[in-house]
């Protein structure tokens, strides 16, 4: 299953991402206030503006009435000191009209008033001024003096009337443009404010990201580690993060997780071999115990054979208990070689078709004989019971459970054996009214070297017999189990495939 489109953002991709934008967003706070400050500037330069308009308006004012004051004194009077003003202001008055018409030439407004009034001022000195100051030096101070009170008064008024509604305009527009600025500033400042807590709130919430989407889970990782190392295989770090960091906690919990499993498999491995130890020691005391019996009686009867003459009959009986105990001796060591080869799988087993009733009858009679305490009792069908085995494998498990039942019963009693044939299968059971099996040792009785309590009674045995006979009988194909009671007896009992091969295999045909 895929991980959602977030989730699979690589680590380095999430902070390259979160970089442009907090990268973004500083910029865009930055130009904000880079646009909020040029605005101020420009209203600042208006209002700046607004006032060297009101400066230059207020000395072209004074000029044209130092012009006004030195024409009028000099005509009333006569006197030429009185004219000196005049022409002082009547040579600033061309540049004065020139830098007053440029200063408001971006206001249109303005622009028109200033154009009247320094076409009334222009009007004034052509018209007026110079024509009144030609009349005094040339003609008549009385001609001149009469224009002065009656025409140069008219203009002048008219003039100062001018100026009155050009300042008063202006001031009107100041006032404005310094409003302006005034927003323009609380404009910038709020914007900047804004820009720097957005810049740093982000900032804030990126380094929450960093501590979240990496400190915390390294921290964790790092944690875990320790505890792994201390032995804490159990540990499990919280599934998913970004990019790589999910891909961290996913290989550390598959880490841990083959570390746990190996370790099962350590510790199973471990129990297997203190078995191995334990059977091994078994082995050994088993070996040890069983082998001692009968290599005794031989080199006890042997010597005695050597050292002393005896009578034909005693040296032959003598001679016989050798031999028993010898082909006891080959017997144990058979049935250690058989379960090394089974264990090993180097086990042979013969494949030919066998017919279990004569071999269950062979049985009988041999172990029958064994015991004068016992009697065996058969129940064999007439009809042929075959199966495709080794014939010396099913003996040797028939013989097994048929020894058991006779060395298990040690109050003598009856013993039964009986086959049938069951469905596709051959079963036997072996019966007996022996010492039984305590609950709580059924579990290992196909244990190998597992005797229970009866390795204390004196009863021989190597505990071999029933983990070689189950494992025959599983080589076959087939099942064997039991069931006993404490003091009650036991049954045995196997089931082998049938070689029938007929319609009806419930039948097999008559043994002649």
């Amino acid at each position: 299953m895929s991980r959602p489109w977030p989730a699979s953002l690589s680590l380095e991709t999430r902070l390259v991402a979160a970089s442009a934008l907090l990268a973004i967003l500083v910029g865009a706070a930055f130009v904000i206030l880079i646009l909020a400050l040029s605005t101020l500037r420009e209203a600042n330069r208006e209002e700046k503006q607004s006032r060297d308009v009101t400066v230059e308006a207020l000395g072209l004012q004074k000029l044209v009435l130092d012009v006004e004051t030195g024409l009028r004194g000099y005509v009333i009077t006569g006197r030429r000191r009185f004219l000196a003003p005049y022409p002082a202001a009547r040579r600033e008055l061309p540049r004065s009209l020139a830098g007053f018409e440029e200063l408001v030439a971006d206001e249109p407004p303005q622009k028109m008033r200033a154009r009247g009034l320094t076409a009334a001022i222009r009007q004034y000195l052509t018209e007026y001024a110079e024509p009144v100051l030609r009349i005094a030096r040339l003609e008549s101070l009385a001609a001149a003096r009469s224009a002065t009170v009656t025409e140069g008064r008219r203009r002048i008024d008219d003039i100062r009337m001018r100026f009155r509604l050009f300042l008063a305009a202006e001031d009107v527009l100041g006032a404005s443009r310094a409003r302006s600025a005034d927003e323009g500033s609380k404009l910038a400042i709020a914007l900047g404010v804004l820009g720097l807590a957005a810049s740093a709130a982000f900032i804030v919430l990126f380094a929450l990201f960093l501590a979240r989407s990496i400190a915390r889970p390294v921290r964790e990782a790092a944690s875990g580690a320790a505890r792994l190392a201390g032995g804490d295989l159990s540990l499990r770090l919280p599934a998913g993060g970004p990019g790589e960091v999910g891909d961290l906690t996913r290989a550390f919990n598959e880490m841990a997780e083959r570390l746990q499993t190996a370790q099962g498999d350590l510790e199973a491995q471990n129990a297997q071999l203190r078995d191995s130890d334990r059977m091994k020691s078994e082995l050994v005391n088993t070996v040890s115990h069983e082998l001692r019996t009968p290599l005794a009686g031989v080199i006890g009867f042997t010597s005695l054979l050597l050292t002393r003459d005896f009578p034909p009959e005693t040296r032959r009986h003598y001679l016989g208990v050798v031999d028993a105990q010898a082909r006891r001796l080959a017997e144990l060591i058979d049935k250690f070689l058989d379960v090394r080869r089974i264990e090993e799988g180097r086990f042979v087993r013969v494949e030919e078709l066998v017919d279990i009733a004569p071999l269950l009858e062979e049985e009988a009679q041999l172990y029958g004989a064994q015991s004068d305490h016992h009697r065996l009792e058969i129940d064999v069908p007439a009809q042929a019971l075959p199966v495709r085995g080794d014939p010396d494998g099913i003996r040797q498990v028939i013989g097994n459970l048929l020894s058991n039942a006779i060395k298990y019963s040690p109050e003598g009693g009856v013993v039964e054996l009986a086959a049938e044939l069951d469905g596709d299968s051959v079963r036997v059971v072996v019966r007996d009214k022996g010492m039984g099996i305590p609950a709580g040792q059924q579990p290992r009785i196909f244990t190998k070297f597992f005797r229970g309590d009866v390795a204390s009674s004196g009863i021989p045995g190597t505990g071999l017999g029933l983990a070689l006979a189950r494992d025959i009988v599983e080589s076959h194909g087939g099942r064997i189990g039991f069931a006993s009671a404490e003091g009650e007896g036991s049954t045995f009992w196997l089931e082998l495939p049938s070689a029938n091969g007929g319609d009806h295999p419930g039948k097999g045909p008559e043994r002649t």
